[in-house]
């Protein structure tokens, strides 16, 4: 496994409240196969999109901003492995992550890739954006199709839970 791998960043937003509870660092990864109509961030849909960084790089903002996490994209499922390195490096520093991903729950618990990439996350809010089902009053999300999961809860019982 690459000790330091390189991600395709699209943009690192540093203080956000719109991510998640709290001030939070968003991490916009490059790459989305989905092609959502009505994407807040098509320019993101390229995986070479955005600029090159290395996890300790990423790791270093993360470090000096000192919040909790978000990982959203593009879609950050859309490279599971460089995924599932960027979410044990933030895990080792205790902090919380939201992870927001156009797959849907039960395709990421059954494939195994996508199920290691997530598993040691705290939320996930998952669903494609569907532009008909645009709610600017729900919190955190934007459509009413997606849903908050509390991620370790529903590996715990088999069942999702919601945040």
């Amino acid at each position: 496994m690459e000790e330091n791998p390189v991600f395709n960043v699209m943009e690192i937003f540093r203080g956000t409240t719109v991510d998640g509870p709290g001030f939070r660092t968003s991490i916009y990864l490059a790459g989305c196969s989905h092609g959502c109509p009505g994407c807040h961030n098509p320019q993101s849909h390229d995986p070479r999109a955005g600029h090159e960084m290395s996890l300790k790089e990423i790791m270093a903002i993360v470090r000096e901003e000192d919040f909790n996490v978000t990982i959203s994209g593009g879609d950050p499922l859309f490279n599971p492995l460089n995924l599932k390195l960027l979410v044990e490096a933030i895990k080792k520093d205790r902090r919380n992550i939201w992870i927001y991903t156009g797959y849907v729950w039960e395709d990421i618990i059954s494939n195994s890739a996508l199920l290691s990439a997530i598993r040691e996350a705290d939320v996930l809010v998952d669903g494609l954006y569907i532009s008909e089902l645009r709610d600017p009053d729900l919190p955190f999300r934007g459509s009413s199709n997606q849903r908050i999961i509390d991620i370790q809860k529903s590996l715990i019982s088999n069942e999702i839970v919601l945040y």
